[in-house]
């Protein structure tokens, strides 16, 4: 049986400066990247706010694809915001304006009929708000925590405080460095894990990701893309894949190897199709038939058709 992935974060309108064109009001926020990615896979549980401004048609959009949107907070006011504007190759940005509205004001209340989520996705919050989902939550059997260099540099006892209780740190190379004070990603990673969590994994942009574990290191590239439109969800997107695999076979990094290694080549495909399109249009529109043929495209490409040749 499929289990429930439980999804805590933002959810917000982008207004983005592209290299091809100014776009506002695009769908946007940590969480409901991740949810959409999850919601592939497994059903989800989201917990976020919103403002008036926001349309009902993209909720009902959400409860159609099994996200439970009943720990969606409605609050008065202006939904969260955030102003970007991006190089002309795609590979930086820069943040123009952030209007945090009713996310200012935001404390995730976990309904009673979630508190048993075995699967949790802490997205880039605050971190003592995302210590404060935890104590909500009873047993999770995987929680996986998002951060970015904010907290690290203004909340830093706090958030060594939650990574001493979570599983799996999702985090960007330049916020592993700036952690840590670690010029090496291996070395990085290493420090990372001596904090609390088992597993780091450690995102790279267009050019993948690295999972460091007790079994050792573990790269997955990125898919090259002939179309690159928005990267802006791509590591949420990532992260809610990986989770919504894992629940939907019941499984995590903390008893099953393998099933870790496949989520992430799984979830590095589905990112590749999220920033193909503009927010998250292309992973609402991803057909079942598209991601499989895109994963035999990528099996093709890292294999290299049979053990290693003998050393000459």
């Amino acid at each position: 049986m499929k289990e429930h992935v439980l999804i805590v974060g933002s959810m917000a309108f982008d207004d983005l400066e592209m290299p091809y064109g100014t776009f506002n009001d695009v769908l946007g926020g940590a969480a409901t990247y991740a949810a959409i990615s999850a919601s592939m896979f497994s059903p989800v549980r989201l917990v976020g706010v919103v403002g008036s401004d926001f349309p009902p048609a993209v909720l009902q959009q959400m409860q159609e694809r099994g996200i439970d949107i009943s720990g969606v907070e409605h609050a008065q006011g202006k939904t969260f915001r955030w102003h970007g504007r991006y190089a002309a190759d795609l590979s930086s940005r820069e943040t123009i304006h952030t209007a945090l509205n009713v996310f200012a004001d935001f404390h995730p209340k976990i309904p009673d009929s979630y508190r048993t989520s075995p699967y949790l996705l802490l997205g880039n919050i605050h971190p003592a708000l995302q210590l404060d989902v935890l104590a909500q939550v009873e047993r999770p059997r995987l929680v996986v925590a998002d951060t970015m260099n904010l907290w690290i540099h203004t909340e830093r006892k706090t958030l060594e405080k939650l990574l001493r209780q979570v599983d799996v740190v999702s985090i960007n190379d330049e916020e592993a460095k700036d952690l840590t004070g670690e010029g090496m990603l291996r070395k990085a990673a290493d420090a990372i894990r001596a904090m609390g969590p088992k597993s780091v994994i450690i995102k790279k942009g267009e050019h993948g990701a690295a999972l460091f574990d007790d079994d050792g290191i573990f790269f997955v590239p990125a898919y090259p893309l002939e179309v690159l439109r928005d990267p802006t969800g791509a590591g949420d997107s990532f992260a809610g894949a990986l989770l919504g695999v894992l629940a939907a076979q019941g499984r995590s990094d903390r008893s099953d190897r393998v099933a870790m290694r496949q989520a992430m080549v799984i979830a590095s495909t589905v990112a590749s199709f999220g920033v193909e399109g503009l927010g998250p249009d292309r992973l609402l529109s991803l057909e079942k038939s598209s991601l499989a043929e895109r994963l035999r495209a990528f099996e093709a490409m890292v294999s290299y058709g049979g053990p290693l040749p003998a050393l000459p």
